[in-house]
């Protein structure tokens, strides 16, 4: 009786839940009534305006490459970051700083440092990139430490009993163990960082995101429709290839 007396109140909650976000948000069905207007508008994306592709196949390899850069460099930082982030590798002194740290700067999401980081470097991708990297350091730094943590100590230990240093135990006892699910955690954020980096061209991070809001801003719908295709192979394509790669590497 107290097992459905217990799940009968969770029901009541949720759905007192679901009922306050619903007029919070002003969800409302009917408003799809219109939906022939919608299938108007969309009537004038067609046929595409093939006569920028060039350009936009070049706006999304700069998109692609601020994806990557931002992921890469923010790995190469995260890593040596996680040993001083973990309970069992940090220094006395270390390990709530930079827990919190990295806790700081996974809290601001990638459009508010972009923001702040355009107005200070300009309009472009570097800046873009900067932010991509700041964000991906507090993510990539918690979810590594976390892996050196639940790591086992048995190849440390076995080093320590040869004479080896403290953190080259740790470098060559725990690493190899992580390193495959590093390379996952790398792979999943650099597909975020794809989408991410359209949504920093937005405000003027450039790539196909900037194209694509540019496009859209001046009503040429029918480039915004090969943008969003341009945009949708491409992230499929990344995704196909990324999961290849980590199942090869993994």
């Amino acid at each position: 009786m107290w097992f459905k007396k217990k799940h009968i109140a969770l029901a009541v909650i949720l759905t007192a839940f679901v009922f306050l976000s619903m007029r919070m948000t002003e969800f409302d069905l009917s408003k799809f009534r219109d939906f022939g207007n919608m299938i108007e508008f969309l009537g004038q994306w067609f046929p595409m305006d093939t006569t920028k592709l060039p350009l936009m196949l070049e706006d999304a390899g700069e998109t692609l490459a601020m994806a990557f850069l931002g992921s890469f460099l923010a790995l190469f930082i995260a890593l040596p970051v996680s040993f001083l982030a973990a309970k069992n590798t940090a220094p006395k002194g270390f390990f709530y700083l930079l827990r919190t740290s990295l806790s700081f700067i996974r809290s601001v999401p990638e459009i508010v440092i972009g923001l702040i980081l355009l107005t200070m470097l300009g309009l472009g991708p570097f800046p873009a990139v900067i932010a991509i990297m700041i964000h991906n350091i507090g993510v990539l730094g918690k979810l590594i430490s976390e892996l050196i943590e639940a790591a086992d100590p048995g190849p440390q230990e076995a080093m320590r009993a040869v004479g080896a240093g403290r953190w080259t135990a740790h470098l060559f006892g725990i690493l190899p163990q992580i390193w495959p699910n590093v390379l996952s955690h790398f792979f999943y954020r650099f597909e975020v960082a794809i989408r991410t980096s359209l949504v920093l061209g937005f405000i003027g991070g450039g790539g196909i995101g900037q194209r694509l809001f540019n496009d859209f801003k001046t009503f040429q719908y029918s480039a915004v429709a090969l943008d969003v295709l341009i945009i949708m192979v491409m992230v499929i394509i990344i995704d196909f290839l990324t999961s290849y790669i980590r199942n090869r590497v993994i």
